[in-house]
């Protein structure tokens, strides 16, 4: 309800029984998290009337809809600690009002982290290949606190109050994170060429 009240676009999820997911629909193979309902993008809603119903019939994991009020910048964990540390700083400088970098950011238990930014951009062209950044736009979704994965529970790092619930822009956090990359690949030890093998970052 408080999403919605914020004009969040909500998706009941599927819900946690023993270790795996549940839903109502029949011989469903998901079980990870996942959309509880049939046609889940054109059902997302910020209706109060709608959100109440489907959460007094069950304890549905909070999926929230991507593309519509904001995009979200998903990184593993250790990106994402350099990133909020490096907007906090830049805020600070800045001062308020000069750009907006700071917003709401959550993490997962399995180590990763989700920055909520203005919708509507794309990846920039350094991020558009890397196997650590995925952008959730117009047909996606991510989990929300207080929904609970079999890990652990979704949880705020910088919750939606503690920036009154604005967004900053997109491409000024994908800066951020081009940055965050290029210093840690600065002070990574470089191998001899005959050892050296192309990994995916940690």
């Amino acid at each position: 309800m408080r999403y919605a009240d914020h004009q969040w676009k909500v998706v009941p999820g599927a819900w946690l029984e023993g270790g795996r997911f549940a839903c109502e629909r029949p011989g469903c193979p998901t079980s990870t998290c996942h959309p509880a309902v049939e046609g889940w993008e054109r059902g997302a809603s910020a209706d109060p009337s709608t959100v109440e119903r489907w959460w007094q019939r069950r304890a549905h994991a909070v999926l929230l809809a991507t593309g519509h009020a904001f995009d979200v910048l998903e990184v593993p964990n250790s990106l994402g600690g350099r990133v909020l540390a490096a907007a906090r700083l830049h805020a600070g400088v800045l001062g308020p009002g000069r750009l907006q970098v700071r917003g709401p950011v959550a993490a997962t238990p399995l180590g990763r982290w989700m920055f909520l930014v203005r919708p509507g951009d794309p990846l920039r062209p350094e991020l558009e290949n890397s196997l650590d950044v995925v952008r959730h736009g117009t047909g996606s979704w991510v989990p929300a606190p207080p929904t609970r994965l079999p890990q652990g529970a979704v949880r705020w790092v910088v919750p939606p109050e503690e920036v009154a619930w604005s967004l900053p822009d997109s491409y000024a956090v994908q800066r951020m994170i081009v940055d965050s990359i290029l210093t840690r690949l600065d002070r990574v030890p470089h191998l001899p060429r005959q050892l050296s093998t192309t990994r995916r970052a940690a």
